[in-house]
């Protein structure tokens, strides 16, 4: 189930959605994609993500986006 105000519910367990937007270009400095602002190691492990893993990623580029985040405490990083 996705949240009303945004993100994911602890127990979705569909299909997560990718963030791209087809506009697929890094940054100035290679930290993240300008469209997605996923990290290259997060768009290389995209494919073969779970969905756990996928939200998380989820998680982490809204706050690399400044998006306020329904529950900033559930986004692990896995580094």
């Amino acid at each position: 189930m996705v949240l009303a105000e945004g993100g994911f519910a602890e127990d979705f367990d569909g299909v997560v959605s990718s963030p791209c937007i087809s506009i697929c270009r890094m940054t100035a400095d290679r930290s993240h994609c300008q469209g997605c602002f996923r990290t290259l190691e997060e768009l290389r492990a995209w494919g073969k993500a779970d969905a756990v893993q996928r939200r998380e990623i989820w998680g982490r580029l809204l706050v690399r986006a400044g998006v306020e985040h329904p529950a900033p405490d559930r986004v692990h990083a896995s580094d």
